[in-house]
């Protein structure tokens, strides 16, 4: 297939980021600790062979899928790119999983190698305990970080278990050069990502070598980024906001990667102003928790010129945001299934907010209605994507043909389950997620409409809305409330507030207060759990 990718892959384009800027830094990381390091293209490269030959050595082969579950590190690039090198397949597993969900993407993958974190080897003692199918290798990385937790545990247990292997000490002595060269192409999958979408239980989204080399592309289209860009970014890298719209950015531009491992609200400011960042990545909970920090002169002090943002806030929020820190946000829509930010605000030209922008370069999008018809301007309705599958859309779901026909409508569109609408013009604007939609008394009430003008309330923290049966209205509105700090409300003030805002149906029967929701890596709140 000719396109913009053609039939490169991860391997050749490293090829030619050494060749091209090999002296260049690609990537600082800022650990827990406050300790930076530093890697160059040409150096960053080398570890990445010496990893991919370590899976060699241990008879991982073209296809293979191994689960890879570190923190937010080198290692994790590391591992992501050698195994890609050699087309094997990686499965990031969320560094929060407990034994249940890391035993499901396990079995589910038949992974024959695993990649952990110290802190991991008890919940890996747990699945084979409880007979579970284990990796028949298990690498065990960042021993030699004694700032990593349970790193003097593990070394431990590498002396006891035969079965566990120092990831660090098998890369130190492999080659610098790839020693075996297998075919590749553009349409090898190169890493399954578990989503956790509306059902219980997640699905495997398949990207190819040519999905993750598009996703670069595209987003330096999106925010105009070239090699003189510093992209720093906070987000988990076992998410696609890391991997697809930070790592693989800077990759396809030649620019530098600025990684830190956790975020901190009061140090963020700070590190964007230190490593000079041009570009960077934040929620809507990031947005927020900054704002809470106390006013500082140098907040408007950095040379940050774009922000990508996938969350939504209110406006008075946005342009206090703005305002305080002298910089603004790139609105944007996508997910993993649709590997870019289908959605979003052009790099250049007016924008529209709350609109999260017109489609972008590569896409297709419409909203259809629940008769099967597209939506006339205004209506809202299903946001559905065209892509081509395995370029510039998911391949499909791992091993999931049933659940790969449902997401696709017979003419080939992406179903992406969100409400939205599109103005005569052309732009978007987001409306909530479909498992957001509440079906009360015949009515459709959306639960981020009711989350905003809940937090709109001075003494609402963070709230989060959901259905939940009701005998005679088929549900009724819940609505969970985290309260500020000392705060003090009841629910008859709760509903007061909302009976300002909403109509009458839309208003939550139903009150509870809570301390702090579940979450998921990305900060977002579980609402499954809630239920």
């Amino acid at each position: 297939m000719t396109d913009i990718v053609g039939n490169e892959t991860v391997r050749s384009l490293w090829d030619g980021l050494v060749a091209a800027c090999g002296d260049r830094t690609f990537l600082r990381f800022r650990n827990r600790a406050d300790e930076t390091r530093s890697y160059t293209y040409r150096a960053f490269d080398e570890e990445i062979n010496r990893a991919a030959n370590v899976f060699l050595t241990l008879g991982v082969e073209r296809g293979e899928r191994v689960a890879v579950q570190l923190c937010t590190c080198p290692e994790f690039m590391v591992a992501l790119f050698g195994l890609a090198k050699i087309g094997a397949v990686m499965v990031p597993m969320n560094d929060q999983y407990r034994a249940e969900e890391a035993a499901y993407v396990l079995e589910g993958t038949e992974a024959t190698c695993a990649v952990i974190e110290p802190k991991f080897l008890g919940l890996y003692a747990e699945l084979r305990d409880a007979g579970g199918r284990l990796p028949k290798g298990l690498l065990v990385a960042r021993m030699d970080e004694d700032d990593v937790e349970g790193a003097a545990e593990a070394r431990a247990a590498l002396a006891a278990d035969p079965l566990l292997r120092d990831f660090t000490v098998l890369r130190v002595g492999a080659s610098v050069e790839l020693t075996e060269r297998c075919e590749l192409s553009s349409d090898d999958p190169a890493e399954i990502i578990f989503t956790s979408g509306t059902t219980s239980r997640p699905k495997g989204v398949v990207l190819t070598h040519a999905n993750i080399l598009f996703s670069g592309l595209y987003a330096d289209w999106e925010v105009s980024l070239t090699h003189n860009d510093r992209l720093l970014t906070t987000m988990p890298a076992c998410h696609s906001n890391f991997q697809l719209a930070a790592l693989m950015p800077v990759l396809t531009a030649g620019a530098e990667l600025i990684v830190v491992e956790k975020y901190s609200a009061s140090r963020f400011w700070s590190q964007i102003r230190e490593f000079r960042a041009t570009v960077t990545q934040c929620v809507a909970m990031m947005l927020r928790t900054l704002m809470l920090q106390p006013e500082s002169p140098k907040d408007r002090d950095h040379e940050l010129r774009e922000i990508l943002y996938f969350l939504p806030v209110t406006t008075g929020e946005k342009e206090a945001f703005e305002r305080r820190f002298g910089t603004r946000l790139m609105n944007t829509y996508g997910s993993t299934e649709t590997v870019g930010w289908v959605l979003t605000d052009p790099p250049s030209g007016p924008r529209n907010w709350p609109s999260v922008g017109r489609a972008g370069l590569g896409y297709e999008v419409r909203v259809m209605g629940d008769d099967g018809a597209e939506a006339a301007p205004g209506e809202v309705g299903e946001i559905q994507v065209k892509g081509v599958p395995g370029r510039t859309v998911m391949k499909g779901y791992f091993r999931n043909p049933k659940a790969t026909a449902a997401a696709f409508t017979e003419d080939g569109w992406l179903r992406t389950g969100d409400k939205g609408y599109m103005d005569e013009s052309g732009w978007f604007f987001f409306v909530d997620r479909k498992a957001n939609m509440i079906k009360r008394a015949g009515e459709n009430i959306s639960a981020g409409e009711v989350e905003n003008v809940l937090e709109c309330h001075p003494a609402i923290a963070e709230s989060a809305v959901i259905g939940v049966p009701d005998p005679i209205r088929d549900q009724a509105v819940k609505a969970f409330v985290r309260l500020e700090a000392g705060a003090r409300l009841t629910e008859e003030e709760v509903r007061a507030h909302c009976e300002e805002h909403l109509a009458p149906f839309k208003v939550p029967s139903l009150v509870e207060f809570v301390e702090d929701f579940p979450r998921t890596c990305s900060m977002k709140i579980e609402k499954k759990l809630l239920k």
